[in-house]
């Protein structure tokens, strides 16, 4: 009877080394599982936190270049509105052809289309580009629409909308101004005639 007790006592304390050595493994194995998960979360956030960074430079240059827009567009408005009051003042002192040339020259400088618009602006671009060959001392070759030659300086999207805004701007003051000058044409050759 005592040999009977040996053999299972001795199989019992093997059979819990088996199972707390398998527990261990089983602990270890799911404890690396989840250090890569970790590991690979980690690499996640960071890549997420990059870009937010990102996004948020992209969001500060908008909004830098959004408010430089609304001054710039507030500006045009202003002067827009002068020059029309200067229109307006001057318009009474033309003899009565001369105020229908001149609202006519008026109501069609207003009448800007899309087409326009970027006709304007490709020859602008052009012309900027351009400039900045004969700055660098290039040989001038001509260029597609709207690309613009590896060489050169990139131009932040900031500054160069409002170069578009300010450049459609002086076309659009330069247009009013011809056709102000056309009136001022018409009024010389009148006071010739009458004289």
């Amino acid at each position: 009877p005592s040999c009977g007790p040996r053999p299972g006592s001795s199989h019992l304390p093997q059979q819990l080394k088996f199972t707390t050595s398998d527990s261990c493994d089983r602990i270890k194995d799911e404890f690396q599982l989840l250090q890569a998960q970790y590991h690979s979360l980690k690499l996640e956030c960071d890549k997420l936190a990059s870009e937010k960074s990102e996004m948020q430079r992209h969001y500060v240059m908008y909004y830098e270049m959004s408010y430089g827009l609304n001054i710039e567009m507030h500006k045009q408005a202003e002067i827009v509105k002068r020059l029309n009051g200067i229109c307006a003042q001057v318009l009474p002192y033309l003899s009565q052809e001369h105020q229908q040339q001149v609202l006519g020259a008026i109501e069609r400088a207003k009448q800007v289309t899309a087409p326009e618009l970027n006709s304007i602006i490709r020859q602008q671009l052009q012309a900027h580009q351009l400039s900045q060959l004969q700055a660098l001392a290039l040989p001038l070759t001509p260029l597609p629409v709207g690309l613009q030659p590896p060489s050169l300086p990139a131009v932040s999207a900031g500054t160069g909308l409002l170069s578009l805004s300010a450049l459609g701007s002086q076309a659009h003051l330069s247009k009013e101004d011809k056709n102000g000058h056309d009136g001022d044409t018409h009024q010389e050759d009148d006071g010739e005639k009458s004289d």
